[in-house]
């Protein structure tokens, strides 16, 4: 029989493995052309992490040859093998070894290493990728993305309110303008000890790149609806989530919640959970404070930068006048309406499109970020967030290898055209700043334009 037979044979164990809620890896041992073993994944069920399809193929082999080697057999399996499963397969000197999808994160056959080719290895076995290949990775994303719904629904079900932090109803984010997609929640992220987060999560990005939209104080991801549209015309993802605080996140009650690294924690933590890849940081405001030091945690997630009006405070040196003048202004209007400051920023805004942005914070009680983000600026040398905005400064000005946009708005009195000419160089390589003359401190309202500046210096993944 052939290769595709018995990898189809392989299939079917993937397939039962699906059906027992584990993921769908099967395996198939052959010897002078039969079936001597079988195998699926079992670690959920058996309780057992090494109770991969190939291990138990092996397991079952080796008893029934009353063998531990197994010199003239082949292993077909639907998924390439992982360290522990390749290193099984040489000691069972194996003749041959033949996996149908590709493994990027942890394969073993030459994905991440290749320890077939170790020719330092006492034993050398034959291994062949790529059969049946698409048919195994259907199957995988055909599982993932049901077990993703499944989640999705529980969680819906599954968020209870926190005794500390209050929760924005519903009804206040019915009929925004231009504001059409589905919310999306997380609360099992450690750092977030319960509280609801939101995110939007629109677009895939298997061709494409994941822009990763951060907003700053008193926005919320409402900022970037004028560039999601383009962005997913495009074909990428785009990612947008609501720090805790602001928009349908939930709203912890005290102030002294909020800290400059439990936000930063929250948004590793979320990076990490949802696997994004070929990563574009989108970052304005507090969305650059947070978000330009998110890549000296994993850098190979990052592909490119597009910073607009923000900064990196890294507690060596004297924060902008305008910001200082900000703060102040804060400290004295605790209260103030967020939606007179977005129409007097922005006076192309509807009145609808101001009040959307007041939406997340009907009172006082839902407005601790508000109140706490201007003093969390990091000041002093030992503020919170200070050293590790020193340790990002260096990696942006000596380490970062992607690309990077800037787009600045002229018209912004905090964290103008100086801020940002001064943040330019710390950025390796950052060309010339894309200025447009009648934006203030709110960039992305200026979406589309902005959108399609990115769209054209951005490539896609290789």
């Amino acid at each position: 029989m052939s290769d595709e037979t018995f990898m189809q044979m392989a299939l079917a164990q993937a397939r039962e493995a699906a059906a027992m809620g584990e993921v769908p890896v099967g395996a198939v041992l052959v010897r002078d052309g039969q079936v001597i073993a079988t195998g699926r994944n079992a670690p959920i069920d058996g309780h057992d992490p090494t109770a991969h399809a190939e291990i138990v193929a092996l397991r079952a082999a080796a008893q029934a040859l009353g063998n531990y080697r197994l010199d003239d057999c082949e292993l077909f399996v639907t998924l390439e093998p992982c360290a522990m499963c390749s290193g099984a397969m040489l000691q069972a000197r194996l003749k041959r070894v033949v996996f149908a999808a590709a493994e990027p994160k942890t394969g073993a056959a030459g994905s991440v290493i290749n320890l077939f080719a170790q020719t330092q290895l006492n034993h050398q076995t034959e291994c062949q990728g790529g059969v049946l290949a698409a048919e195994s990775s259907a199957l995988l994303q055909d599982f993932f993305r049901q077990r993703r719904t499944e989640q999705r629904e529980a969680a819906r079900r599954l968020h209870p309110l926190r005794d500390h932090a209050l929760r924005t109803p519903d009804r206040a984010f019915q009929g925004l303008p231009g504001y059409p997609w589905s919310p999306h929640y997380i609360s099992d992220l450690p750092k977030l000890g319960g509280l609801r987060l939101h995110y939007l999560n629109e677009g895939a990005s298997e061709q494409g790149l994941t822009y990763l939209c951060l907003h700053g104080n008193p926005a919320w991801s409402y900022l970037y609806r004028k560039m999601i549209p383009s962005l997913l015309e495009a074909g990428h993802r785009v990612v947008a989530p609501d720090l805790i605080g602001f928009g349908k996140s939930d709203k912890p009650k005290k102030d002294s919640f909020h800290s400059f690294n439990t936000h930063r924690q929250v948004l590793l933590e979320l990076v990490e959970r949802l696997d994004l890849k070929n990563i574009v940081l989108v970052v304005q405001d507090w969305g650059g404070l947070l978000g330009l030091t998110l890549p000296l945690a994993a850098p190979q997630r990052y592909r490119g930068l597009l910073v607009m009006n923000t900064l990196l405070a890294c507690g060596d040196e004297s924060l902008p006048a305008g910001f200082l003048a900000w703060r102040e202004w804060c400290a004295k209007h605790p209260d103030f309406d967020v939606a007179r400051l977005l129409a007097r920023a922005n006076p192309q805004l509807s009145a609808e499109e101001c009040a959307a942005y007041s939406a997340p914070f009907p009172d006082k009680g839902h407005r601790a970020a508000l109140r706490a983000f201007p003093a969390m600026v990091p000041e002093f040398q030992d503020s919170d967030g200070a050293e590790l905005s020193r340790q990002a400064r260096e990696f942006w000005r000596s380490r970062w290898t992607g690309q990077a946009l800037m787009v600045l708005g002229a018209q912004d009195p905090v964290l103008g055209e100086p801020v940002m000419r001064r943040l330019q160089p710390l950025i390796c390589g950052c060309g010339e700043a894309v200025v447009l003359t009648q934006a203030g401190h709110f960039v992305p309202e200026h979406g589309e334009q902005v959108a399609q500046h990115a769209l054209r210096f951005f490539k896609r993944p290789d």
